[in-house]
């Protein structure tokens, strides 16, 4: 495995360039941390085991509860990150498992708040105007929720509900986008337990911009999907960023997607935001001397984080 070391102190140009704040700016994220505690547990921890009569006693959940607080550790998944979208870009955010891509989304989304700094969306406190945020925004992740038992109509219909879309206007719009996907009508009336895994995450997408969102979070939306699925929602997606002013900010593991479908790429690292650029200019700053042909993305990659992508992917830290 390479040496991990830091690429900043290599190079003169500063990797993460500033931007000035725009007040009409989709997204602005200003020197947001957050920190969990997480509890570990050693292979001791098992050796001792009591009787669930122990556990319930007073004395056994005190000295359970005092266990427990002695093995919790802070972890700083997201560490002072400062990053503004302005309306209509395709902002990419790249970094293996447990870099902070995921706990960035889910604060973004009002789902978790930030211990740190502050996170608008067209100027509305992601804390403080929850409620209108929530109606800007939409999100797409790798494992989307539905309801198993209903048809992939009736869940599209259950979300136009809650946003106030006339059920007319949610079918017709919700056709219209699966046919972009390839998604076949037919399936519409199928529970979504019998729908695979690739039609499931078609329909997660027409979800989303059912509610003709402002902002859309997608997180990893393509993540084990098949090679034709996968491009058919690539190509949406770049449709939809060719016709409309909509801003996107996509996590993905896929170096060639975020190259395609992102105007700039932020790329995280143990929390923090070590590189940010479009494509070329980050392959710029990091091209050889002397060398004729740039590095590919994944290069960088290998260069801010030490290791290749699937190497830093094969410990993944839940929750993060």
């Amino acid at each position: 495995m390479p040496v991990l070391h830091d690429p900043v102190d290599q190079i003169s140009e500063p990797l993460v360039q500033p931007r000035r704040v725009s007040e009409d700016a989709a997204l602005h994220i200003e020197g947001v941390s957050k920190t969990f505690q997480r509890t570990g547990k050693s292979k001791a921890d098992n050796k001792d085991r009591v009787s669930w009569r122990e556990r319930m006693s007073w004395s056994g959940l005190r000295d359970g509860l005092k266990a427990a607080a002695g093995r919790r550790e802070p972890s700083r998944v997201v560490d002072d990150i400062t990053l503004t979208a302005p309306v209509g870009e395709a902002l990419g955010v790249l970094g293996p498992n447990g870099c902070g891509k995921s706990t960035l989304v889910r604060m973004i989304s009002t789902l978790l708040l930030p211990d740190e700094g502050s996170i608008t969306v067209f100027g509305h406190d992601v804390v403080r105007d929850a409620h209108t945020v929530k109606c800007l925004i939409n999100r797409v992740s790798v494992d989307a929720a539905f309801f198993k038992k209903l048809s992939a109509l009736e869940n599209l219909l259950y979300t136009a509900r809650l946003y106030d879309v006339a059920p007319g206007d949610a079918i017709r719009k919700a056709t219209e986008i699966l046919g972009e996907l390839g998604f076949e009508s037919e399936h519409l009336e199928k529970s979504m337990e019998q729908l695979s895994r690739g039609q499931q995450q078609k329909v997660a997408i027409a979800r989303a911009f059912l509610t003709s969102p402002q902002l859309v979070l997608l997180d990893e939306p393509t993540t084990g999907l098949d090679p034709k699925s996968k491009k058919e929602v690539e190509a949406f997606i770049k449709r939809l960023r060719e016709s409309k002013s909509t801003t996107i900010l996509l996590t993905t593991h896929d170096m060639a997607e975020a190259e395609a479908l992102c105007d700039r790429i932020a790329i995280l690292n143990k929390g923090k935001l070590v590189a940010l650029g479009t494509a070329l200019e980050l392959k710029e700053r990091f091209r050889k001397p002397g060398a004729e042909a740039l590095p590919t993305l994944e290069e960088v990659f290998i260069e801010l984080a030490g290791e290749s992508l699937e190497q830093a992917d094969e410990v993944e830290i839940p929750g993060v």
